[in-house]
């Protein structure tokens, strides 16, 4: 058992940082910026891919490495939880069992660097860079935003709130090294703990805002279906000019069957996909609309010349209120130097399908495995392998953390943030809400063009400190707010 003692001065220093507004903590964020700095750049030099194992000594030393920040700043239990796979980082700050408490979820894992050449500095060798976008620099860097730039948001908030007594109420920390590859010992952990991670608000930083000027809140996840793909065709690599054109070559096919998936409208054609799709009226569309978007700015920063997708939907309703299919990737044959002239046996694909509030990736998993199976001609086999997935997640906007984080974003922007849903998907927000029966609040700081999952990912140093300095006037509000 966990025992908090407060003494009669702490409690007196919660009330003054009450009166205070967070003016000490603001303080201590200003003059230590550069120290907030270093250690973010000592993380990013840790390449703790998870999708990888020849890097979990790596990951291990990331956690490590974590777990001796939160206990540098004062947080008590800290402990690298265990799991089948990567480990997670636990630590908290019980300050009074009265008080309310705010469960921080991030993760320390990043994706894998490649294709490492088209990086324009080393992934793990941070470097700050002035852009167009961010004149005061930017760390390019893997995972300089997704996640664990964001993440060390929290930890070095908590530390200026602590250092300065100012904490208003009590703070747990789970960072864990597995969400890039689906969490699933999270949640085990999660059910295993209920306990220990009791709370009243669960916080994530791992999304983003629409620009530096107009901050926003995600009040919207998309959920995942994510499966490989297998066709074969004849039992070995044939010579393709003794047999094109007399056997189904599982290339061919497999490209066929993809195209087939969806129609010309750019719908999605697996039978019973849209079923449970939960249609927005015209007047919640109408206000999804008042968000800012520039179709040329959008194309431009990508170097397209149009956007492409479901007709009758705007650009940003297809990103976040649509379902979607994409293929990942895609392999097969010869793809080396020079020629080969073979029909391969075998052809494979990764697809993923992003699903919109009532979709359950369990069922569209198999709507599409059975569709696949059924669209495949004679001459070959398929085979479908799926792959991990998560529910879709939305946040009502008259929640008291919705409302506290709109507070602290206008406190330290100046400007009410906007509500917007995002196209991207965080399956442990719906497992939290099952598990704990926590809603969570989405308070991202990124933005679309800091490259995550691509090369050359990095993450504004305005938007690193803006969310230290943003992230405490939460704490203030929500505590308010919960009185």
């Amino acid at each position: 058992m966990l025992i908090s003692i407060i003494h009669h001065s702490q409690k007196s220093s919660i009330l003054q940082a009450k009166k205070t507004i967070m003016i000490h903590t603001q303080k201590y964020i200003s003059e230590n910026k550069e120290l907030f700095l270093n250690g973010l750049l000592s993380l990013l030099r840790i390449p703790s891919v998870s999708a990888d194992s020849s890097y979990n000594e790596d990951v291990a030393k990331c956690a490590e490495l974590l777990s001796k920040d939160l206990i540098k700043i004062g947080l008590d239990r800290v402990e690298i939880c265990q799991t089948h796979g990567h480990p997670i980082v636990y630590g908290e700050k019980i300050i009074d069992p009265k008080l309310p408490t705010v469960l921080v979820y991030g993760h320390y894992d990043v994706q894998p660097a490649d294709p490492i050449d088209l990086w324009t500095s080393p992934p793990f060798e941070p470097v700050i860079k002035k852009t167009d976008l961010h004149p005061m620099g930017a760390i390019f860097a893997r995972g300089a935003c997704d996640d664990k730039g964001q993440m060390y948001m929290h930890v070095k908030a908590v530390e200026a709130m602590l250092a300065k007594k100012e904490l208003p109420c009590n703070v747990k920390f789970m960072i864990e090294g597995e969400e890039e590859v689906g969490s699933e010992n999270l949640a085990v952990f999660v059910m295993n703990e209920k306990k220990r991670l009791a709370a009243d608000i669960i916080l994530v930083s791992d999304t983003g805002m629409l620009a530096n000027d107009v901050p926003s809140i995600t009040t919207g996840l998309r959920g995942l279906s994510y499966v490989e793909v297998e066709v074969t065709g004849p039992n070995r690599d044939l010579h393709s000019g003794l047999y094109g054109g007399c056997v189904a070559n599982p290339i061919n096919v497999l490209c066929k069957m993809i195209e087939s998936l969806q129609d010309s409208d750019k719908k999605i054609t697996i039978p019973g996909f849209y079923d449970d799709v939960a249609m927005l009226s015209t007047g919640e569309r109408a206000e999804m609309a008042k968000a800012p978007f520039s179709h040329d700015a959008y194309c431009g920063a990508l170097d397209i010349e149009d956007t492409y997708g479901e007709v009758d939907y705007s650009t940003p309703e297809r990103g976040s209120i649509r379902p979607s299919l994409d293929v990942n990737g895609i392999w097969g044959g010869y793809t080396g130097e020079g020629a080969k002239t073979v029909i391969a046996s075998k052809a494979y694909a990764k697809i993923s399908m992003r699903l919109v509030p009532n979709q359950d990736p369990h069922k569209i998993t198999e709507l599409f495995s059975s569709h696949f199976n059924s669209i495949a001609p004679k001459g070959v086999t398929v085979k479908v392998t799926p792959h991990h997935g998560g529910e879709p997640a939305v946040t009502p906007v008259d929640s008291i953390g919705y409302l506290a984080a709109s507070d602290a974003y206008e406190k330290s922007f100046g400007v009410k943030p906007i509500p917007v849903r995002s196209g991207g998907s965080i399956p442990i927000v719906a497992m939290f809400e099952k598990e704990l029966g926590l809603k969570t609040v989405l308070m991202g700081f990124g933005l679309d063009s800091d490259a995550i999952h691509s090369p050359n990912e990095h993450y504004g140093l305005f938007n690193f400190y803006k969310g230290i300095e943003t992230i405490p006037y939460f704490f203030e509000a929500f505590a308010k707010r919960m009185k």
